[in-house]
């Protein structure tokens, strides 16, 4: 167990960073990995790709988790908001795609944002731009609109299949914003209750949210599999695979969820299993962003 207080402190830093290079090495290398004998075209810069994926989803995490964990806090000393850093990292990383996507197409930047791809990616760093303005005003709710912007945007670049794929944007901007607000509420909810030394009804109050929001991402992540998935290629394709490891993740993340709903119920500390909890929605993340660069399974289906 790692030592409470200060003298804890370097230890979970040590950890904090080896759990982020672990993270950023299976974003890197993963669908490299998932794709071995699956018989698939390679992604061109498929690992860069992910990379920088997990940073546009961890930034949009933070800050809709920041604006809702605010709400859940009420009265009381705050942390120190991370939502104008993340916000602009998210730009940044959105404008790395941006001109990844040009260099891997060929084309000039020029050309690129003619292309429906090129132009969501613009929307996306623009809308972060602005959201991290927002976040440094006296009015960081007004970060809600671009950040909606964002999820949009996000949504409709995972859709472009010519097969309903307005059911298929609904389903995933309740999904991803169900899943930032899963991530990044918990994460300034467990800082807030670290600088108030408790904050049982901090987390009472983020635990009834979550479980609209598990119930969410089980509708809509069902829905979704189901429609995007065929049954017959779920282990012969990378998609099938990097999908199996985030179902994986998400029942473990499950038990953990409810094993520190239990024991705050009982009266106990459930800062520990939401620690845990924490860190394998970091995962998810992780895996989530590797499914958005791996082939689309339709194409490699008889």
């Amino acid at each position: 167990m790692t030592p409470p207080g200060p003298a804890g402190a370097p230890i979970r830093r040590t950890a904090a960073v080896l759990a982020a290079l672990a993270a950023l090495t299976v974003a890197l290398l993963g669908a490299g990995v998932a794709q071995t004998g699956t018989g698939e075209l390679r992604i061109p810069a498929a690992g860069t790709t992910s990379v920088l994926r997990v940073f546009v989803l961890v930034a949009l995490a933070v800050h809709l988790g920041e604006l809702a964990g605010v709400r859940m806090a009420r009265e009381g000393p705050l942390p120190r908001r991370w939502s104008p850093a993340a916000a602009l990292a998210g730009a940044v990383a959105s404008a790395g795609l941006l001109v990844l996507f040009a260099a891997v197409s060929g084309l000039s930047l020029a050309t690129v944002y003619g292309i429906r791809e090129g132009r969501l990616l613009l929307i996306t760093a623009n809308a972060f731009a602005l959201a991290s303005l927002c976040a440094a005003s006296r009015r960081p709710a007004l970060a809600l609109v671009p950040l909606t912007g964002v999820v949009c945007a996000e949504a409709l670049r995972a859709h472009p299949e010519a097969y309903t794929p307005a059911i298929g944007t609904g389903l995933t901007v309740v999904h991803l914003t169900a899943a930032s607000l899963w991530f990044g509420g918990l994460l300034h909810v467990l800082r807030t209750m670290r600088l108030r030394g408790g904050g049982r009804d901090v987390l009472l109050r983020y635990a009834r949210t979550a479980a609209w929001l598990f119930a969410a991402l089980v509708i809509t992540g069902t829905c979704s599999t189901l429609r995007r998935l065929p049954l017959d290629v779920v282990l012969t394709t990378a998609y099938g695979r990097v999908l199996l490891a985030k179902l994986a993740l998400f029942g473990l993340v499950s038990l953990l969820a409810l094993t520190a709903r239990r024991r705050m119920l009982r009266g106990g500390d459930a800062r520990a299993p939401a620690r845990i909890e924490l860190g394998v929605l970091g995962a998810i993340v992780v895996v989530s962003a590797l499914l958005t660069v791996v082939p689309d399974p339709h194409w490699f289906s008889p």
